[in-house]
């Protein structure tokens, strides 16, 4: 299974000037999970919504093959950032819903959707209302309305915005049971949420891909240029105003500061191994 995305490109006019959303951004997808990692106005949402046909793209192509049919939009599941939900609908009302939205007609439409609502753990609330929900449970719908119909490629956008850290766990361990078998692509800018779940890391900015790889790739690439030192309480935003700092933990009167820099930051840094986080840093300062 294989979902190819070749020389994509997307300008829109702002003022009087054209700018590039994407340019020449070309990609080849496999099973896993596939972390997309920018700021803001990197493009990961322009390409999401060019890959789910929200809007079109300028120039270059998609293909879909996982040797039986290719027509890719039918094997598409999709969570939108800022996700809605009609309040009176029940979970399984809601489910059920999407499966007719999707055309998507099992032997026993109420055995399915409480099935897809146990896989997001949403089993033992299938018959409350929706607009009861906390903002967690809402996120979970939303993961188990893009996996009916069994689609074998699921795009996140923004996934865990605004849940609290139990949550987000719980939607990681989600995305991993779903992955074994569907190329998953999650867009965030919560970098222990790519952490945790992404086989393969993409980091873009400028609607332009910078770095791909594994994780530990990426981190590779940048060994020997993140630093730890100690600093006076009252030194702390000043080393922040003129470094990358990555980190910063208070053990009383004195901080221990992570700073990423090409060169030794001052006399006395040690050098310690490079995190996903500090690979952001790296390319793109503060995020």
């Amino acid at each position: 299974m294989q979902l190819t995305l070749e020389h994509i490109t997307k300008s829109y006019t702002k003022g009087k000037k054209r700018k590039n959303a994407l340019e020449d951004f070309t990609l080849t997808l496999t099973e896993g999970v596939y972390g997309l990692l920018g700021p803001n106005g990197a493009g990961k949402s322009t390409l999401i919504n060019i890959i789910t046909g929200i809007i079109g793209k300028d120039s270059g192509s998609i293909a879909f093959s996982d040797g039986g049919d290719n027509s890719f939009l039918s094997h598409l599941g999709f969570m939108p950032q800022g996700m809605d939900f009609y309040r009176n609908f029940t979970a399984k009302d809601y489910i059920k819903y999407i499966m007719a939205l999707k055309k998507y007609s099992p032997d026993n439409a109420d055995e399915y959707a409480l099935s897809v609502l146990d896989r997001v753990n949403l089993h033992s609330d299938a018959d409350k209302k929706i607009g009861a929900f906390s903002g967690g449970m809402k996120q979970r719908l939303g993961i188990a309305q893009a996996i009916v119909g069994e689609p074998k490629v699921l795009i996140f956008d923004e996934p865990t915005a605004g849940l609290d850290a139990k949550e987000r766990i719980r939607f990681r361990n989600v995305i991993s049971s779903l992955a074994a078998d569907k190329i998953v692509i999650l867009a965030t800018h919560i970098v222990t949420d790519i952490a945790y779940v992404a086989k393969t890391v993409v980091l873009m900015n400028g609607g332009k891909i910078i770095k791909t790889g594994a994780q530990e790739e990426l981190c590779s690439d940048i060994s020997g240029k993140v630093w730890e030192i100690t600093a006076e309480s009252d030194k702390v935003m000043e080393y922040m105003s003129r470094m990358r700092v990555s980190n910063a933990v208070s053990d009383g009167s004195k901080y221990t500061l992570r700073i990423v820099s090409d060169n030794l930051p001052e006399q006395g840094a040690k050098t310690v191994q490079p995190t996903l986080e500090d690979v952001c840093i790296y390319y793109f300062g503060d995020m």
